[in-house]
């Protein structure tokens, strides 16, 4: 098993060996009760359809949830899952929380039909022989072709969008574009949009001179300025204020930028990478965010799968947690019945929550794997032996999985104390609904 592409003594990638794979060309037909009947593609990115605009097929059906199911791809063949929906998914008449699909059996969501229908020829989809990009890992199909695409994409300057749930690895994905890139001997600086108050994106944007402000008592360079010479990593794109959004377009359109407060501009040579959880497309067609700027963004647009539609890769990935421990462990480390408990859990959480999963059950094996219903679950660290017990992990892992284990007692105990009233919950907690939200989806935490 190759680890990484072949590169050259500066690092870049000097052969990048493919294998490619042959699929049927497929498509969705999707016939709504009322309106036109809409056909999709099936390519290797999961296609989610509901009456939320940021669905990839919008179905205009009373008796259809906004997220209302997926299909997609995988190595034995195409799977429909229910997103929980209200009214079921159902194929050939039969409710299912998640089936593989017969070409011959129609889905039925509400009072709207779905056909997998399949048409001459075939599409060719490149796979890297790789296993991993930087330090993102996957075997799986999906993942392969993902590393395929940014493999070629980093060789280029490029704007590259990254698109994906919280946790699947995206500032991984990034680092390891600019590490295989002929930028990765200057910065790689990371400007994450939901983690800055909206009042401060501009300054930390762009930077500003002494007294452009109150506190500004020094000059800050911005992060494009910091980045100048190698990568941007903008995370949580969709996060960005619209009145800002023309500002960024110009420093992308122009490549200068100007601090705040300051006359001149600057030059700077930066590569943009990307990331969102959000339909960018989905949020231009509700005036969220600018056209030109989504276009000017997303040259290259990767669609990173969740683990719940690779979990082939769950047991390499466990491999990995478990060998970078202290000291190293291995699967007969874990409880027993670990490996079938990690391979059914949905993993809202992603990568970040198997990481964090693994290295409770080696702490504290009683604790249990994931369940269902993660709000129910008590935090395990109410003892001093536990608590002992992180000092074999490096800071950073001990954090997260203390940090991991109180959000969701803290958030499941509000949510409680508020009847499931998130807005309630959210303003208790002294945080926004939005952000509630996020965390929500995050842990797989349902309201009720």
């Amino acid at each position: 098993m190759r680890s990484s592409p072949p590169r050259a003594s500066d690092g870049t990638l000097t052969d990048v060996r493919l294998d490619v794979v042959e699929l049927p060309n497929l498509r969705l037909v999707v016939t709504p009760p009322r309106g036109r009947r809409v056909e999709v593609p099936l390519g290797m990115t999961p296609v989610v359809l509901g009456s939320d605009p940021e669905c990839d097929v919008v179905i205009d059906d009373a008796r259809v949830s906004r997220k209302h199911c997926e299909v997609r791809r995988d190595a034995r063949g195409v799977v429909v899952r229910d997103l929980g929906s209200k009214n079921g998914t159902y194929v050939d008449k039969v409710l299912v929380a998640e089936a593989y699909l017969d070409p011959k059996l129609g889905i039925t969501v509400g009072s709207t039909r779905i056909a997998l229908e399949a048409s001459s020829g075939s599409a060719k989809v490149a796979l890297s022989r790789a296993f991993r990009f930087g330090d993102a890992l996957g075997a799986s199909v999906a993942m392969r072709a993902l590393f395929a695409n940014l493999e070629r994409a980093a060789q280029t300057d490029e704007t590259i969008v990254l698109m994906g749930e919280s946790g699947t690895g995206k500032e991984l994905l990034a680092k390891g574009i600019h590490d295989v890139s002929h930028r990765r001997g200057g910065p790689f600086v990371v400007f994450d949009c939901s983690a800055v108050a909206p009042s401060l994106v501009e300054a930390e944007l762009f930077g500003y001179v002494r007294g452009a402000f109150t506190g500004a008592l020094q000059p800050h360079a911005g992060v494009f300025e910091q980045a100048n010479g190698g990568t941007l990593f903008i995370d949580e794109l969709g996060e960005l204020p619209s009145e800002l959004q023309p500002k960024l377009l110009r420093a992308l359109e122009a490549r200068q930028v100007r601090r705040l407060g300051a006359t001149e501009w600057q030059r700077v040579d930066v590569r943009i990478v990307a990331a969102t959880h959000r339909d960018l497309r989905a949020r231009v067609s509700t005036g969220q965010f600018r056209e030109d700027l989504y276009y000017r963004l997303a040259v290259v647009e990767a669609h990173i799968p969740p683990l719940r539609d690779r979990r082939e890769d769950i047991p390499l990935l466990v491999e990995h947690f478990l060998a970078g421990m202290s000291p190293p462990r291995a699967w007969s480390d874990l409880p027993p019945n670990a490996a079938e408990l990690l391979r059914h859990h949905d993993w809202p959480g992603n990568i970040r929550e198997l990481r964090n999963t693994v290295a409770r059950l080696i702490l504290f094996p009683a604790s249990g794997a994931p369940s269902s219903a993660p709000q129910q679950r008590p935090t395990p660290f109410d003892g001093a032996a536990q608590a002992n017990a992180l000092l074999n992990l490096p800071l950073s892992e001990a954090r997260a999985v203390m940090v991991d284990g109180f959000e969701r007692a803290y958030i499941a105990a509000k949510l409680n104390e508020h009847a499931g009233n998130v807005s309630r919950a959210a303003q208790a907690m002294g945080v926004s609904r939005q952000f509630l939200h996020r965390l929500l989806d995050r842990y797989g935490i349902r309201r009720e």
